[in-house]
């Protein structure tokens, strides 16, 4: 680790000012040359825009618009085979051209950087105390060691970091991911800097440590007076949290403006199909999603005109003639190869030579795009206690036993992975699993998969107990219920073509050659692909192209249970709401019952019948998706839904946030009663007899509506107004 001293000999508070932009970004362009033939990547073009002290300025769009690149480059970070032109000023201070000693003088200090993946940002082999102490010290040389120690302390208490001196020692491996990233906030707060650039610092994280590191922002942002670049593909992160949004597609912006003008009156097709693809938790009935079709162009071959055009349901012929200038919403507009800088006027600016006409005909985005109509499934007017189960699980337990010793080993614990879950699943029925990771969920989905015998407790599946079921009988079993991976290009065989990937299980199942061809081409249809892409690789398709495809191959031998595991978390909004209309229509066409497994309760609000909320091992509240969101009764689910930020300026800034305290304990060593009393924002408000009660007793599930809800809570109590 080095320790190299790093003086900034410029005058950095010299001539600040409220009116002067902290950090201002001039038609700044990055271009990657090719190699060995290989054609341009132009992954910036002409990106500007302008950040004063105190503000939060939002970047958003989808993957490869070139978010992170404008900020790398602002920072100094890129490789040295990019080329970069355009003007990019700290203080008014030109940042393009300097060496890369002079710009480590500005990084840490003047302006930060909180990067998405936290544990590739910190060196694995020191302790963070030690990292933090340097970033401390490489900029502050004359306060001495003792100096950059306590400073360094301060900032683990300051982030949440519970027993700041002693956590001081250990090593980025021995800490959460949310703990992580409240490190790399630490650091980037650390001198205090008058920039902070966040790329996607909330991306990996659960929803309540999301809920923490928004509030650590705000607390940096508070404590350093500083601006921040919020880089983002979640809409309602920003919603609540910045102050002017800017939209990128394809290299360049598209729509700036202030969050509430984007939010309630964007005038760019591409801004008002993102808003209108995003699952709103807040909205009991949102209907069908809005989806955009097809896949961003490449940065190496972009078609003539506007970028969007092919995706664009309004586009016109104009369109394809020239790229639209980014202008003033009002202005006439004119094609032209040129890009308009963006001055720093605070008026919201679109780059679209129709956004006149969707401003004056008040076009919202069902009204430009095409939303599927999802048809009412036959069995929706069918009571739940008469539809046949599908799924049945009782008393579940998965126990693994904790190993001691490289030699001789012995057993010196337990991890509770599953300590006994009760639930059903009826035809046509969608219950979702959420809760933290480490809760549980992925372990409840191998045990059910397996259909093996469980340590304890019972499956049945079509009212067969897995475990009676001989090996034949289990094998024509698993006809009944298929998986759909979270990763579908790692679930995906990238040897086989398409055809063959959905073949495979019909193959395996003895289906004769003629029924399966026509059955492989039937589901190509079915989920929306083209039958010409039945001879395509995997690598050959977008993210939401490949899991339409691994649904397909689930489909294969018409099951009547499918499992989802995070089948749309890794994909962008605008990919995520084709797929979830599309989860929709086959329920609803073939009366699939789903497990669906989750942590973005905004998807499971729109896609669940039921909701079960797991906590270390254990369901902790149950009952169908209205009462669940609308009065939770257990405090942890009223944490989650809280944490939850809404696409909706007013509404988000108006919501009150439960953020809890700490991460979730270890399953090996779970807390004695209630096992969510360490975290839970009840707990400190009940009198020391009711306390002992949560401590030494564990609740059990019972009902709080006298109806199908229930909650593991001793004190329940049903809210209302939280989301």
């Amino acid at each position: 680790m080095s320790t190299e001293t790093i003086v900034d000999t410029a005058s950095e508070n010299s001539d600040r000012t409220e009116q002067t932009p902290v950090l201002e970004v001039t038609d700044l362009t990055v271009t990657f040359r090719g190699m060995n033939n290989n054609p341009d990547v132009k992954a910036v073009r002409g990106v500007s825009y302008a950040v004063h002290r105190g503000e939060v300025l939002g970047i958003v769009g989808e993957s490869g618009s070139g978010k992170s690149v404008s900020s790398m480059a602002a920072m100094g970070l890129l490789p040295d085979h990019a080329e970069i032109t355009g003007s990019v000023r700290l203080h008014g201070e030109e940042l393009l051209g300097k060496s890369d000693r002079e710009m480590a003088r500005k990084r840490g200090k003047v302006i930060s950087m909180v990067f998405q993946d936290p544990l590739s940002g910190l060196t694995p082999v020191y302790t963070v105390g030690d990292q933090l102490a340097e970033a401390v010290l490489v900029h502050n040389p004359r306060g001495g060691k003792a100096h950059a120690h306590r400073r360094a302390v301060e900032l683990l208490d300051l982030v949440g970091i519970p027993n700041a001196e002693d956590r001081y020692r250990s090593f980025p491996h021995e800490f959460s991911g949310g703990m992580r990233q409240r490190v790399m906030i630490a650091m980037a707060m650390a001198n205090d800097p008058d920039v902070i650039i966040c790329d996607e610092p909330t991306t990996a994280l659960d929803v309540t440590i999301q809920a923490q590191i928004l509030d650590l922002l705000r607390t940096a942002q508070r404590e350093t007076g500083a601006a921040i670049v919020m880089i983002t593909h979640d809409l309602g992160v920003v919603a609540g949290f910045v102050d002017r949004l800017l939209v990128m597609y394809a290299g360049r912006p598209v729509e700036i403006g202030s969050v509430d003008e984007i939010y309630y009156n964007s005038r760019m097709p591409y801004t008002m199909g993102l808003l209108g693809a995003v699952p709103r938790m807040d909205l009991e009935d949102q209907g069908a999603l809005v989806p955009i079709k097809g896949t961003p162009p490449s940065l190496s071959a972009l078609p003539p005109g506007c970028p969007f055009a092919p995706r664009c349901p309004i586009a016109e012929e104009e369109c394809e003639r020239a790229e639209p200038e980014l202008l003033t919403i009002g202005s006439s507009q004119h094609g032209g190869e040129g890009h308009t800088e963006v001055e720093d006027t605070g008026v919201q600016r679109a780059a679209c030579i129709r956004s006149g006409e969707i401003d004056a005909n008040g076009w919202t985005a069902k009204d430009i795009y095409p939303v599927p109509e999802i048809p009412e499934a036959e069995i929706a007017s069918v009571r739940r206690e008469d539809l046949p189960e599908v799924l049945r699980v009782q008393d579940l337990i998965k126990h693994h036993p904790l190993m001691k010793g490289a030699i001789f080993k012995r057993r010196v614990g337990t991890v509770y992975a599953v300590d006994g879950l009760d639930f059903d699943i009826r035809e046509g029925e969608t219950l979702a699993l959420v809760g933290e990771s480490g809760c549980g969920k992925s372990s409840t989905l191998m045990e059910i998969l397996g259909l093996e015998q469980p340590q304890r407790g019972s499956v049945e599946v079509m009212g067969k107990d897995v475990s009676k079921l001989t090996r034949t009988e289990r094998f024509a079993l698993r006809r009944d219920m298929q998986i759909v991976f979270q990763d579908p290009m790692s679930s995906l065989d990238p040897r086989m073509p398409v055809f063959d990937i959905i073949a495979e299980p019909l193959r395996t199942h003895k289906v004769p050659a003629q029924q399966v061809t026509e059955r492989v081409y039937e589901l190509i249809q079915l989920v929306g692909l083209n039958v010409e892409h039945a001879t395509r690789f995997p690598a050959e398709f977008s993210g939401g192209q490949r899991q339409r495809i691994g649904i397909a191959r689930a489909l294969a031998l018409e099951p009547k249970l499918l499992v989802l595991d995070e089948p749309v978390s890794a994909l962008d909004v605008s990919i995520q709401a084709g797929v979830i209309n599309l989860l929709e229509e086959l329920q609803a066409k073939l009366g699939l019952a789903y497990l669906f497994v989750a942590h973005d309760l905004s998807v499971v609000r729109h896609i669940a019948d039921r909701v079960a909320v797991m906590y270390l091992g254990k369901i902790v509240e149950v009952g169908d998706t209205k009462s669940i969101y609308t009065h939770p009764s257990h405090p942890y689910t009223q944490a989650l839904l809280s944490a939850i930020p809404v696409p909706d300026p007013e509404r988000e800034r108006a919501r009150t946030h439960i953020v809890l305290e700490g991460d979730l304990p270890s399953p090996a060593n779970p807390p004695s009663g209630c096992s969510f009393r360490t975290r839970c924002q009840k707990f400190i408000t009940l009198s020391e007899s009711d306390q002992e009660t949560c401590t030494g007793t564990e609740p059990a599930i019972l009902p709080t509506n006298g109806g199908d809800q229930g909650s593991a809570c001793h004190f329940a109590e049903r809210q209302a107004g939280l989301v």
